[in-house]
């Protein structure tokens, strides 16, 4: 072997020395094996000054690192207080179970009390530097935040939507770390100092749709800081305000066509009323079809009495910014009129008066008599707080000039349950009442009154002959069989 490997030697440098060319195939060869015979490149190793300068990367926080203590932001240098504060928003990221309490030792009890006094810091550091407004700070803050806070939501306590006031208020058990979260969460999006540009990164579509599916949640105390975090992010990212525009709309879609079921409705309405009030005008198209097709059905579904003040207010914002809106409102309202739900029925007539008042006599002329035939059916209900709300109308002084106005048009529509009501309603208040109404149109035109009055009773008459004369068809009917 040693003989052999002399010769190949002896042989190639005899070839070098002749100055011959290798060939293409053996100058590809030739690369292709420096190529697999050059070392790759590697990691330097431990003892190498490299490793030495270089950072490695932390891994993910245990119950242990929230077990060991940390300096406070006054015991640290100022040049070391931004690392710390990374460090104990990454701490912080650790996630306890407070369902089963019972079973938590006691080590996971202590960790869980350091990691909120942690938050508390980090809360009260937020507004002391600038610093935790850098990129890498911001990242970690964003990743601390959705860890903390997004998450699948417990299952729901009440199958229905519940007024907040009637029954016992359902809590989160995770609020201790919770509230803190969205205290930091909320100064950190408000502050000036934040830069929007940079943010936009991390507050994006799909980060609006994890604080929007948050809303279910049935502790108030949440969906309360989520509605002024939503506000906020609406005022700051206007990139952002057409999707959240249209992502609550699709909540709306599911909950009144699907579920009817949703806790964050009252509070999403809420923000909606901030933003219309905050429309320009004219109004744009895709604003009026939100009112059409989202906010006049809304009032169709059983839940309304928990979230119609605020439902209420968005829809008189629209009338109030755009007049000419009126007569579509109130027609939608017509046509979705409880039959038989007393309760909602008095929601009706309450936000039917409010709209009334911001309505102007040009369009009360197109939706009169609709309106009219469906407030005389009102005045008429056995249900005494409805005919008593109905009537209450005529207290308001500007719908009560509206009707004097025109009322050769309303009263003989009305005057059949004016009559009715004064005779036989079985509640005092309410005969009361309808005398007062009559009284008012008696001393704005007694000659309109008098023409109603005979009107009616030559109906009446008619229709009692036209009774009596199919009491004894039917008479001659039976007695021939």
């Amino acid at each position: 072997m040693k003989m052999i490997n002399k010769f190949l030697k002896s042989s190639i440098s005899a070839k070098n020395k002749k100055g011959t060319k290798p060939t293409s195939r053996e100058t590809k060869y030739n690369k292709s094996e420096n190529k697999s015979t050059s070392m790759p490149k590697s990691k330097p190793s431990a003892g190498s000054s490299k490793e030495k300068d270089s950072t490695p990367k932390a891994s993910a926080p245990t119950i242990k690192d929230l077990l060991k203590p940390s300096p406070t932001f006054q015991e640290t240098p100022q040049n070391g207080r931004v690392r710390l504060f990374i460090e104990k928003l990454r701490v912080c990221s650790v996630l306890f179970d407070f369902i089963d309490t019972e079973n938590q030792t006691q080590t996971e009890t202590k960790a869980s009390e350091n990691k909120r006094q942690l938050l508390l810091e980090l809360v009260d550091f937020i507004g002391k530097s600038k610093a935790v407004f850098s990129e890498n700070v911001v990242a970690e803050v964003m990743k601390m935040v959705k860890i903390n806070l997004f998450r699948t939501l417990p299952p729901k306590v009440h199958k229905t939507m519940i007024d907040p006031e009637e029954e016992e208020p359902v809590f989160e058990p995770a609020w201790p770390h919770l509230q803190i979260v969205y205290e930091f969460f909320l100064r950190f999006i408000v502050s000036g100092d934040l830069d929007v540009r940079l943010m936009r990164k991390y507050v994006n579509a799909a980060f609006v749709n994890g604080l929007l599916e948050l809303l279910d949640s049935e502790d108030r105390r949440e969906r309360d800081y989520l509605k002024t975090i939503l506000h906020r992010i609406y005022a700051k990212f206007m990139m952002l305000r057409a999707w959240i525009r249209k992502s609550i709309s699709l909540t709306f879609y599911n909950f009144i066509y699907e579920t009817e079921h949703h806790n964050g409705v009252a509070e999403l309405l809420e923000i909606l009323g901030s933003i219309i009030s905050g429309f320009a005008l004219p109004l744009k198209a895709e604003h009026k079809q939100f009112l059409k097709t989202v906010l006049i059905p809304m009032h169709k579904v059983k839940p309304l009495h928990v979230f119609h003040q605020q439902l209420s207010y968005c829809v008189t914002q629209f009338v109030d910014k755009d007049h000419t809106l009126s007569p579509t409102v109130i027609l939608g309202l017509l046509k979705i009129w409880p039959a038989v739900n007393s309760n909602k029925e008095l929601l009706f007539l309450n936000e039917l008066e409010e709209l009334l008042e911001l309505t102007q006599p040009e369009e009360f002329e197109i939706i009169l008599k609709p309106l009219f035939r469906q407030i005389k059916i009102s005045i008429s209900s056995p249900h005494f707080q409805i005919a008593e709300r109905a009537l209450f109308v005529w207290h308001n002084e500007y719908i009560s000039s509206l009707i004097a106005d025109h009322r050769t048009k309303i009263l003989p529509i009305i005057f059949p349950a004016l009559h009715e009501n004064s005779q036989n309603h079985w509640n005092p208040t309410v005969s009361t009442l309808t005398l007062n109404v009559l009284k008012i149109f008696m001393d704005l035109d007694s000659d309109l009154v008098e023409e109603c009055s005979k009107a009616y009773e030559e109906k009446v008459e008619k229709e009692s002959k036209h009774k009596e004369r199919r009491r004894l068809q039917w008479k001659e009917l039976t007695s021939t069989k």
